[in-house]
């Protein structure tokens, strides 16, 4: 699976459904690049990694995690650089990890097919939280290339947290317009406070983690409508 290009500085490692992989981002800056979310697991980096080789693209030097849930956090015990999350998406993990230290894996294998293809061959399950924590929100500089990391309340899960890359016009928003986990449940003050958090980003276009790119006019009318 090769990369998509979206922007001068954006580009997108597409999503699978057989495995249940979202979207990962990358953003280059002049000095440094980052990534946004870990993956599924250490293959689904590796497979990301290969895709920036044949691109000539650097690897990236920081990874970013929109929220918790496995399918975007279970590949950071192989991302190269540091990894960077808010605490509540660190507390998760942590949480999650404990849990699996105590029961053993197959409750995480069995919730879904997607997961047995992803760890087949009885893989490892290895789950560890971030290098570093925010709160609240933290401005980087990657070189020319302005990235603005801040949390927002959202309808799926409590810790999510959005990327801004603002002079791209491109917001990557994880899974957030999805419904609670595991219920679907959409609370509708959730969604209000998620796209007034998206309103307050100068972009065009919203990078969702199982779908793509979305205009922002339709990411607003997924949560207002």
């Amino acid at each position: 699976m090769r990369l998509k290009q979206l922007t001068d500085r954006v580009w997108i490692f597409p999503k699978e459904d057989e495995r249940d992989r979202p979207v990962l981002g990358y953003v280059r800056g002049d000095r440094w690049s980052l990534a946004v979310d870990a993956g599924h697991s250490d293959v689904h980096v590796e497979d990301f990694y290969h895709a920036l080789e044949d691109e000539s693209l650097p690897l990236p030097k920081l990874t970013v995690i929109t929220h918790w849930h496995w399918d975007h956090t279970f590949g950071l015990h192989a991302v190269k650089g540091l990894s960077l999350a808010n605490e509540l998406t660190n507390k998760h993990l942590i949480e999650y990890r404990e849990r699996i230290e105590k029961e053993g894996p197959e409750f995480f294998l069995d919730q879904y097919d997607s997961i047995r293809v992803e760890y087949t061959g009885n893989r490892p399950v290895r789950v560890v939280p971030a290098d570093m924590e925010f709160s609240g929100e933290v401005r980087l500089n990657a070189g020319n290339c302005p990235v603005r990391v801040y949390q927002a309340a959202a309808p799926h899960t409590d810790d999510t947290t959005l990327i801004e890359v603002a002079d791209e016009g491109v917001l990557f928003i994880g899974d957030a317009i999805l419904g609670d986990f595991p219920s679907g449940r959409r609370e509708r003050r959730l969604c209000l406070a998620l796209a007034d958090a998206i309103k307050s980003a100068d972009v065009h276009y919203c990078i969702f983690g199982h779908w793509g790119s979305m205009t922002t006019n339709e990411v607003l009318a997924n949560l207002l409508g």
